[in-house]
């Protein structure tokens, strides 16, 4: 375990905040196992986040490598939480690896782009209604987290667009009305799209 004796990043935060660690930079199921157990070790936490890499330009995940390493890791007791494409048959696969929720991309990692497949989240959204999906990478700003939410993911996770927005504070709090909003927008239940017109106003009762 960490040596609680030495100062430590972990003195400045919350006791009641939760860590989670992340596998980034692994490009093997064999790196991404090791790093897990080696926070499980320093943090002691079974939370990881799954991040297999499998392009160093655009670094989209390697889901065989992903779905290798989850299925590693869930016997081994950890809370598997992996990022990968939005694929919902690879979905379906690390679901049944035992991972609590799965974390579909957005976009590129750091690309700031939005949702790029909306209908692919859609249709994950609408094969796996009891599944926990957690859209991780490619948010920009407050409107894409808002569509992600429309669209039926559980949550977003970020980064970037907040760190590197010009006032992160700011940023943070438009992502968490964002959140809100596309929650409530998707249990709502967004109007039909029509190709036509379609009067707002009754014609019922009109003079004529």
């Amino acid at each position: 375990p960490l040596d609680r004796g030495t100062e430590s990043f972990l003195d400045y935060l919350d006791p009641q905040m939760q860590i989670l660690p992340n596998t980034a930079g692994c490009y093997t199921a064999a790196e991404a196992i090791r790093t897990a157990r080696l926070a499980r070790e320093a943090l002691q936490t079974d939370l990881i986040k799954l991040e297999v890499i499998g392009d160093q330009t655009t670094l989209f995940p390697d889901n065989e490598q992903t779905l290798e390493a989850a299925a590693v890791l869930t016997k081994e007791g950890f809370t598997v939480l992996p990022y990968f494409t939005d694929d919902l048959i690879m979905a379906k696969k690390l679901l049944d690896a035992g991972c609590p929720a799965v974390m579909p991309l957005a976009a590129p990692i750091g690309s700031g782009l939005g949702v790029q497949n909306p209908a692919n989240l859609r249709i994950m959204r609408e094969q796996l209604p009891e599944a926990t999906i957690i859209v991780d990478a490619g948010v920009g700003t407050a409107s894409d987290a808002a569509i992600a939410m429309e669209l039926g993911a559980d949550a977003v996770l970020m980064n970037t667009a907040i760190a590197e927005a010009q006032d992160p504070a700011k940023m943070a709090q438009a992502m968490k009305l964002a959140i809100e909003a596309g929650r409530l927008a998707y249990l709502a239940g967004r109007m039909s799209k029509r190709l036509y017109a379609s009067a707002s106003s009754p014609f019922t009762g009109v003079i004529r």
